[in-house]
């Protein structure tokens, strides 16, 4: 337990817990520094490298492509990534980072997720644009933005770019491929603390990376 609350500790004080539904990439490795990143590893002696079968995976996971040397900017609503690379990207709740198992997970596997801020934030639309700016400028210099359950109308666009955001993220949600739909190259998919790692099977069973979605976008 103590450890779970150092671990958590660490990724508070990076920055990774989040406001106002806007978007900061976790690295383990990057934002816990190297104690937190020693700390997520069990004391059982068991190595780095077989922490894929801790989380039910049958291999490491893929090391995701060298980023485009550009973003893309083409639109400001981003559902997907246009790429060729068989890499897709994870949007995870921000309430992850109170998950002592997500956060271990994370660092075992130094894996790259956005984590968006949705919960007890209000229907976007239902506000004039001053209470939706309100909303959204609380973000800290983050420059990627979920709208809480996906919906936006035209005041919130333009909050959003008065307060710098650079794209509107929506993405599809993990529960949309259980039917046997296949992952897409840019894909951004939406999953929970507690599904993350069935969504880190479903990709690697279909030879996918993850990518760091803000290198992209």
């Amino acid at each position: 337990m103590r450890q779970s609350h150092r671990l958590l500790a660490g990724l508070l004080a990076a920055g990774a817990l989040l406001t106002a539904g806007c978007a900061q990439s976790v690295d383990p490795i990057e934002r816990l520094g190297r104690k937190a990143a020693q700390q997520v590893t069990p004391g059982t002696g068991a190595p780095r490298s077989a922490a894929h079968r801790r989380w039910g995976l049958a291999g490491p996971l893929a090391r995701a492509p060298e980023p485009p040397a550009r973003r893309f900017s083409a639109a400001y609503v981003v559902d997907h990534v246009p790429t060729h690379d068989k890499v897709v990207f994870l949007a995870v709740d921000a309430g992850a980072a109170r998950d002592p198992r997500f956060v271990r997970m994370a660092g075992e596997l130094k894996l790259p997720v956005s984590l968006f801020r949705a919960e007890g934030r209000p229907d976007l639309p239902t506000l004039s644009y001053e209470g939706q700016r309100a909303e959204i400028c609380g973000q800290h210099g983050s420059r990627l933005f979920h709208p809480p359950q996906g919906a936006y109308n035209a005041d919130t666009l333009r909050a959003a770019a008065d307060c710098g955001v650079r794209a509107v993220v929506l993405g599809r949600e993990f529960g949309e491929y259980a039917l046997g739909e296949r992952l897409r190259p840019g894909d951004i998919v939406r999953a929970d603390a507690s599904r993350t790692a069935a969504l880190l099977r479903r990709i690697q069973e279909q030879g996918y990376a993850v990518g760091r979605l803000e290198d992209y976008v």
